[in-house]
């Protein structure tokens, strides 16, 4: 991020990010240069090939995916997570994946804690339908993200509508609304 931005939440923000993804020389991580933090905070997307005749695996694992938030709503608390969206497509016959994820931490926390809670919950990653994953990746944080790393494809603008505000600081903005709304019915 460059240091002529405030972080200032009350308006909408836009920033254009430099081809490659960074902004003069990255920060160094445990695992390689460090995403920048732009308005809608951290975040990265990647595009892989499919394993040929894996599609339906993918509308699985979502169903899955789906089922384990609606049993335990915290099981991806840990991420630190705004959005994600996943997209199935094709190019020249062959399908491909695009995963897009805006989160709170650094990409290495994110990636660290991503393969904790596969561990932890036995569920596994729709990644593993994808060309080229490591088969170790549950004990090789190292290889899950050089995987992650080598397919990322780096946007070039991002814009944030309540910008620079974490998952947690949004939340406790809507209890405070939810309570005051709640005082202001008791009151009438």
């Amino acid at each position: 991020m460059t240091k002529a931005i405030k972080e200032d939440w009350t308006k909408p923000a836009a920033m254009a990010v430099p081809k490659g993804g960074y902004f003069g020389t990255p920060e160094q991580g445990r695992y390689g240069a460090v995403f920048p933090k732009t308005p809608t905070c951290y975040g990265f997307s990647i595009i892989a090939k499919i394993i040929p005749g894996r599609e339906d695996a993918f509308y699985a694992y979502a169903k899955s995916l789906e089922k384990a938030v609606a049993d335990t709503p915290d099981v991806l608390a840990v991420l630190k997570l705004h959005y994600l969206r996943w997209n199935l497509f094709d190019i020249k016959g062959d399908t491909y994946f695009q995963y897009m994820g805006i989160f709170d931490t650094d990409f290495d926390k994110y990636t660290e804690d991503a393969v904790g809670i596969f561990s932890a919950t036995g569920l596994n990653t729709v990644f593993e339908n994808l060309e080229g994953f490591p088969e170790d990746w549950k004990t090789n944080s190292p290889a899950f993200i050089k995987f992650v790393r080598d397919h990322h494809r780096p946007c070039f603008l991002e814009y944030g509508e309540y910008p620079w505000l974490s998952s947690d600081e949004i939340k406790k903005a809507l209890r405070l609304k939810a309570a005051f709304s709640n005082m202001l019915d008791e009151m009438q």
